[in-house]
């Protein structure tokens, strides 16, 4: 049957589908207790500052980063020695730091067995502060912002250093983000030095508190921030996304619908809130210098915010008491937002590189729809959406051997039909052997999971 014609037969189903795991479920070993003792455990050292005393055994950010990466050590004797801990670090300077000062990450990396070059990245920044970000000596315990996230880190790396996965998982604990996001962009930079093609950041800052400054609660939901126009685009590019579409379809954008996708999939899990704005207003994080770079990042972030214990000295004032303390946290959330985390750590690890997509429906009744296959792919899922919908739906299923004899080596090229480019935007994911899907990337402008100086 000619290809054009395959196509046009079949429709799809309505909804993405649901992610599976191979082995048994690794959210289930997300462990409450160990969270809670990792974020006590910061909380002891008294502040994190990024500008506090580095050599004292038991205070201020030197102490934390040596028991950070303590804690890997044993996961990593745990595990065989599968992690290789580095201390990516440089001397900065910033608005909020006046003399040169050493930034220093610490960072795990388990190598992936296949594709080790294919890396997912899951990060907190470690460092806490007070109300006046210059303050490196009074007490900032720093418990929710950002112990959680830490701490969330430290048990991914636990759990999931048990498997083995075709690409690389990297760990990471983040200094200088109170400073200007400056262990994000020293992160983002040794990624590109090392050559890593950036599947996916799951950066995770202020993740375990439920109620929020106004005694609003709400423990069902987490936020996922993503950006909308690509950060690194030039004028050139936005030009022909306001052409052809790409203002919704970023990479993290569609990173952000695939972990919609993936907690769904767990009935007593949390409901991703999808906030589609690069961060909170007028604020950021650690994963902005990764989209600045043209790598796909996204934030998590708790779904109501408590001001009085966020960024505050602590005080009482007026029968409010301030300062971000362990006693205002929720665990069991925390437990939650770790869970979903572990699980779409692990899809990533074991799905393959979103394709490489491009559409062609200028002047035509048709689509023309071009994927660039990519290692471990055995097949791709083709997706469509109107223009005005936010969500997509399975249109149908191609591999290179639908292609004509002779063609299974080059792009694979699939005609839509009747669908027409002005009316459709078009998505591509990519789909294991073992039938683990990767995030879709959009054929439009800016769509491909790549820096655009390497793909457009």
């Amino acid at each position: 049957m000619h290809l054009k014609s395959l196509l046009a037969l079949l429709m799809a189903a309505p909804t993405l589908s649901t992610p599976a795991f191979a082995q048994s479920d690794p959210g289930e070993g997300v462990s409450q207790d160990r969270l809670r003792t990792d974020v006590e455990t910061m909380v002891g050292f008294g502040t994190r500052h990024t500008l506090s005393v580095t050599d004292d055994p038991v205070r201020g950010i030197g102490a934390a980063r040596r028991w950070g990466e303590g804690a890997f050590r044993k996961t990593s004797e745990a595990c065989g020695g599968c992690l290789e801990i580095v201390p990516p670090s440089r001397m900065e300077t910033s608005r909020r730091i006046l003399e040169p000062a050493l930034i220093e990450n610490v960072v795990a990396i388990q190598r992936g067995t296949v594709r080790p070059e294919e890396v997912v990245i899951v990060q907190g920044h470690i460092d806490s502060r007070v109300s006046d970000p210059m303050n490196a000596t009074s007490d900032a315990p720093g418990a929710n912002d950002n112990a959680s996230g830490s701490a969330l880190v430290l048990e991914a790396a636990r759990i999931l250093s048990q498997r083995q996965y075709p690409t690389t998982i990297v760990y990471a604990l983040l200094s200088g983000e109170e400073q200007g996001l400056l262990g994000g962009a020293l992160l983002a930079d040794y990624a590109i030095e090392q050559g890593w093609t950036v599947k996916a950041v799951l950066n995770n800052d202020v993740v375990g508190g439920t109620c929020g400054s106004d005694g609003t609660c709400d423990d069902r939901h987490v936020r996922v921030f993503s950006e909308g126009i690509r950060a690194d685009a030039d004028e050139a590019t936005r030009d022909r996304m306001r052409s052809m579409g790409g203002a919704n379809d970023s990479p993290s954008r569609n990173l952000s619908r695939w972990l919609a996708g993936v907690a769904s999939g767990s009935a007593d899990g949390l409901i991703v809130r999808q906030t589609w704005r690069s961060d909170r207003m007028g604020r950021g994080g650690d994963h902005l210098p990764f989209l600045a770079r043209g790598l796909p990042a996204i934030r998590f972030s708790v779904a109501i915010e408590d001001y009085e214990h966020q960024h505050q000295d602590l005080r009482v004032e007026d029968g409010v008491t301030y300062g971000d303390t362990v006693d205002e946290m929720d665990f069991a959330y925390l437990a939650k937002v770790t869970q979903l985390n572990v699980r779409a750590l692990d899809l990533l690890a074991r799905a393959p590189m979103p394709p490489r997509v491009k559409a062609d429906g200028v002047v035509r009744p048709d689509i023309a729809l071009t994927i660039e296959p990519v290692a471990g792919a055995d097949h791709y899922h083709v997706y469509r959406r109107a223009t005005d919908e936010p969500e997509w739906e399975l249109r149908t299923t191609v591999s290179a051997g639908d292609m004509p004899a002779g063609a299974q080596d080059g792009p694979i090229e699939v005609t839509l039909f009747p669908e027409r480019g002005d009316d459709w935007i078009i998505g591509v994911s990519s789909v294991s052997e073992d039938d683990i899907e990767s995030p879709i990337a959009s054929a439009v402008p800016g769509g491909d999971f790549y820096p655009l100086e390497t793909s457009e």
